[in-house]
Order: structure tokens, then C-alpha cells, then sequence
């Protein structure tokens, strides 16, 4: 399973596509804790003192939000599956 890193995501990891062994029938918890178990600098930025996922954090399973879409951590996974994490997206034009 791939999970795609932006910004300052993909340069604490030290990639912007990072491979993990979850797969099919496995969680998508299972995935992001071993995202984070293999690379330990992603967790300071994406948790918050609890151990919780950062309001500001933005987590996409195949392109949708799992906490409204989806079970959340629980959501089970599927072997072409599309995860993805990105930090708080600023920026634009300005008149």
C-alpha cells in the first residue's frame, strides 16, 4: 500500500510516495500507524498531545474523507486503495 505525502509531509519522511505492508482486509489505522512507526518524524506533525489526528491534518482514502465517508480508522482496505495526507493547504491568488 502507497500513501502519498505533500509539503512538509513528504519532506519529514523523506519522500512523497511511501510504501507500507498494509494491504488488502487491513485497516486504515493498520496503514497509517505503520506510516508512522517507519518514519517517526511524520508523528510530531500530524498528531496532536493525545495521540489524535491534527484538525489541520487532511487524510484521504481513494480521494474522499474516511471520518465522514467512511469508518474512519476502521475502514477496511482494498488493494488498488488511495491514501494520501496533506498539512493545511494555504496560498492563492490575492486582488
Amino acid at each position: 500500500m502507497e500513501w502519498r505525502l505533500f509539503a512538509n509531509l513528504a519532506e519529514a519522511a523523506g519522500a512523497k510516495h511511501v510504501d507500507v505492508e498494509a494491504g488488502t482486509g487491513d485497516t486504515l489505522g493498520d496503514a497509517f500507524d505503520q506510516l508512522l512507526r517507519e518514519h517517526p518524524d511524520l508523528e510530531a506533525i500530524v498528531l496532536d498531545g493525545a495521540g489524535e489526528l491534527e484538525d489541520h491534518i487532511r487524510l484521504l482514502h481513494n480521494e474522499g474523507d474516511p471520518f465522514s465517508d467512511g469508518d474512519g480508522f476502521d475502514t477496511v482496505l482494498e488493494a488498488d486503495d488511495d491514501l494520501a495526507l496533506f498539512p493545511p493547504v494555504s496560498g492563492g491568488r490575492h486582488r
